[in-house]
């Protein structure tokens, strides 16, 4: 069993959402009866719509010791072809009877049926390396590639994070997260349901929906920086919305960088320092602010337990320094580590070496061995006049002017500079000579060479399901 708490518990609260409330012991009898539908099946492609019905089929194909492909539902065509004939799954759950591609095989059909109930004991024999998850990243460079996440990934990462949160039963997690990232699925759907404690799912995210469920019993809010960035605005003028984050036992947030003004006012309205932790789609959680750890914007934590982290150079070789500054590639190793990317041996080797992950994110190290994200590699390291730049620490300064409200920073080819640095800002309005105001107040912040060589104003950055900034819609 991966979600431990579901053979023992009864009826204590499993899962609320849309108004309705599951019990653990009808969230078992419901899987169990889907389970009639989908035995005999390996892999289980489940339309990974915010219901009810998702989260039984999700329960019952891992508690089954069958491979879960959570789906996408707002991909398209094109995109749901590669994910259904990449992945070739046995049964697709829960998607409309419109709308899906065909494919050879094509794979069965079966739904959900919130009024049928089985007794039938959810038994597998799954073993720590067989496969719970297949989940495909979002798609950067080519088609989007299938990690494979075995279950002593899901198991050990979960209980890293308890002990890192203090999580226990006596916790109810909310979050208004997409149910097919390992964000909201893992950590926010089966770390509850392995805990023993339970699920708020908000549907679609809202601030006052957010903080009525804190006030309501709700101990732990999952989110991203885009959430509380919204959370922070509405509490300005809402003591309800920060009442109920003042409450909150923790504010997580995760899947992309948290602005600094961003953390402070949440905790100038609130009293509560937002935890951030760092992980990936084939690493889950690597790094996470203790419970009982000092809270500072943009610090990621340390490594969780039975996670070894490490920040390389160019050359491969462990860079030791703890000095705030020295930037590196962080690299990991442990059995949150996904088996491989499926059907893709190339792309395996290059990212998997020597059983250790090359993230591609890039890191330095603050003296107290507290980690920050700088960026991506590929994207987020600027080279530029002999110097390295991390996009992350140019965003950071701009965020800390008052007329800034987002701000995301690339480089781009230059003949003598080799690249030079751009920022885009949506700021709060435009008048003559911000930009060249802000690029003083980067040059004031930080070193004169981290400045701005360009200043290009937006209405608003691009962003994903999960509220990263999409770079490459940046470009020219």
């Amino acid at each position: 069993m991966t979600l431990t708490a579901l053979d023992r518990l009864d009826a204590e609260p499993a899962i609320w959402m849309a108004g309705a409330q599951l019990s653990y012991g009808k969230l078992r009898e419901l899987a169990a009866a889907l389970g009639d539908q989908i035995r005999g099946a390996s892999r289980v492609a489940v339309w990974a719509e915010p219901s009810l019905e998702f989260c039984v089929a999700a329960v019952a194909t891992l508690e089954l010791g069958m491979t879960l492909i959570p789906v996408n539902p707002k991909l398209g065509r094109t995109e749901l072809t590669h994910v259904l004939m990449d992945s070739r799954p046995d049964v697709l759950v829960g998607a409309p009877s419109d709308g899906v591609p065909c494919t050879d095989p094509q794979p069965r059909r079966a739904w959900v049926d919130l009024q049928s109930r089985s007794s039938r004991t959810l038994e597998n024999s799954a073993g720590d390396e067989d496969p719970a998850l297949i989940i495909y990243t979002s798609g950067t460079t080519g088609r989007p590639k299938g990690a494979v996440l075995p279950r002593r990934a899901v198991a050990s990462n979960l209980d890293a994070l308890a002990e890192a949160w203090a999580w226990t039963a006596d916790d109810t997690i909310v979050h208004g997260l997409p149910l097919f990232h390992v964000h909201g699925l893992i950590l926010g759907l089966f770390g509850p349901l392995r805990r023993g404690g339970a699920l708020r799912h908000l549907g679609g995210f809202s601030a006052d929906a957010a903080a009525a469920a804190l006030r309501d019993g709700g101990t732990m809010l999952f989110g991203v920086p885009t959430m509380y960035h919204r959370l922070g605005l509405e509490a300005e003028g809402d003591t309800q919305i920060a009442e109920g984050l003042a409450g909150a036992r923790l504010l997580v947030s995760g899947s992309a960088a948290l602005p600094a003004p961003d953390f402070e006012r949440i905790r100038r309205l609130s009293g509560q320092g937002i935890v951030e932790r760092y992980g990936m789609t084939e690493t889950l959680m690597n790094l996470a602010v203790r419970a009982d750890g000092q809270r500072r914007a943009g610090s990621v934590g340390l490594p969780v337990p039975g996670v070894d982290v490490r920040l390389i150079d160019d050359d491969g070789c462990e860079i030791t320094e703890c000095d705030g500054a020295t930037m590196g590639e962080i690299v990991v190793s442990g059995p949150n580590l996904f088996s491989e990317y499926l059907n893709r041996p190339d792309a395996t080797r290059d990212a998997l070496r020597d059983g250790w992950f090359h993230t591609g994110d890039i890191a330095v190290r603050d003296p107290d061995g507290c980690w920050r994200i700088v960026g991506r590699r590929a994207t987020d390291l600027i080279k530029t006049g002999g110097y390295k730049v991390g996009a992350g620490e140019v965003e950071a300064a701009l965020l800390d002017h008052p007329c800034v409200l987002e701000a995301a920073v690339t480089g781009e080819r230059d003949p003598d500079l080799g690249e030079r640095i751009i920022a885009w800002v949506v700021p709060d309005s435009i008048r003559a000579g911000l930009d060249r105001e802000l690029t003083d107040h980067v040059a004031s912040e930080l070193a004169p060479h981290k400045r701005p060589r360009e200043v290009r104003f937006l209405a608003e950055l691009p962003r994903n399901a999960l509220g990263k900034v999409v770079k490459k819609q940046l470009r020219g």
